[in-house]
């Protein structure tokens, strides 16, 4: 007969072990990453990448499952209800921050305590991006004519409550201005919009925008973030122009809640792996990416100052939505 000590050291081997187990078995099945934007924004393209490393070192398939629609609310919710077996991941933007605020009455999760955070994988500035036939070469040309222009000029959002949706209307309050904003369904839309000449400018991802600003598709003018980014060194900030103008868009992996513990730290392994190859070295600088592989805590903290941020401005703006 076994005695109580045996049995309770038992128990504890075991405990040690299943983690180690999971970690192991993981991913023993083809692994979907929700996307909640169409294909050619940063986000899907960053998506497609990190697959592609994931599959070559892991052996088992990651299908990028582009989600769209509600802000990104449909592929969150996907997540969160999936089970947390490893088996769903959401690669999603910096727009998560806003629809606590902007989407509060549609949403059917706590960002905080229904989904488990992996890791920040990357942050780029968005770039003042306009279409060549607007009649500004600077910052302050833009300024100057988007203050005559108020009320005529068009931006362009990636969807309600996006980060490119309330620079936008940063903008606005700041300059006192009343641009239009049309809104897209993604960041690939949106800036098929610009080149297209359907809106007059847009703050853009980088690596949406950067392509088409090479090759004369497009203006770039600023970026906004605090300090100029490292990769596009000639582009003022905006914040040197309208001081306190700060946005930017960052990406970061999810799993649902009570993912193993042991799972989360595989995936977060993994990242720091993928970004650290020859591949994503030299994709990250070229699209104005700066990698930044965090912990799951501190992809938390990131949250917690990110979402109160942003919804200062949605009240200031009085941006509501259906």
């Amino acid at each position: 007969m076994q005695s109580p000590m045996a049995a309770a050291v038992f128990v504890m081997i075991c405990g040690a072990l299943i983690p180690s187990a999971a970690a192991q078995s993981w991913p023993s099945t083809g692994v979907r990453i929700l996307v909640p934007f169409p294909p050619g924004g940063g986000t899907d393209i960053q998506a497609r990448l990190l697959s592609s490393e994931f599959q070559k070192r892991m052996g088992q398939n990651f299908i990028v499952d582009n989600r769209t629609g509600a802000s990104g609310l449909i592929a969150a919710h996907l997540a969160v209800d999936a089970p947390p077996d490893g088996n769903t991941i959401l690669f999603t933007s910096g727009s998560i921050s806003v629809i606590a605020t902007l989407h509060a009455k549609q949403m059917k999760f706590n960002i905080y305590s229904d989904l488990q955070p992996v890791s920040w994988i990357s942050s780029t500035p968005l770039v003042l991006s306009l279409h060549p036939s607007v009649p500004a070469g600077s910052v302050q040309e833009f300024i100057a004519l988007a203050k005559k222009s108020s009320g005529k000029m068009t931006a362009g959002g990636n969807s309600a409550g996006s980060t490119a949706h309330l620079s936008a209307e940063m903008l606005n309050q700041a300059l006192d201005i009343k641009s239009t904003v049309a809104f897209y369904r993604g960041g690939g839309p949106a800036v098929v919009a610009l080149i297209s000449g359907e809106i007059d400018y847009i703050f853009a991802t980088a690596p949406s925008v950067m392509p088409h600003v090479k090759s004369g598709k497009a203006r770039a003018l600023a970026v906004t973030t605090p300090k100029r980014s490292s990769t596009l060194p000639d582009l003022p900030t905006m914040a040197s122009f309208i001081p306190g103008f700060e946005s930017d868009n960052w990406y970061a992996m999810f799993f649902p809640k009570g993912t193993p513990r042991a799972v989360v730290d595989k995936l977060n392994a993994e990242i720091r792996h993928a970004l650290d190859t020859p591949e994503l070295k030299a994709f990250f600088p070229r699209e104005a990416l700066d990698p930044v592989a965090s912990t799951p805590e501190e992809l938390t903290a990131l949250l917690k100052r990110e979402i109160p941020k942003y919804a200062k401005v949605i009240q200031a703006a009085g941006i509501h939505v259906n």
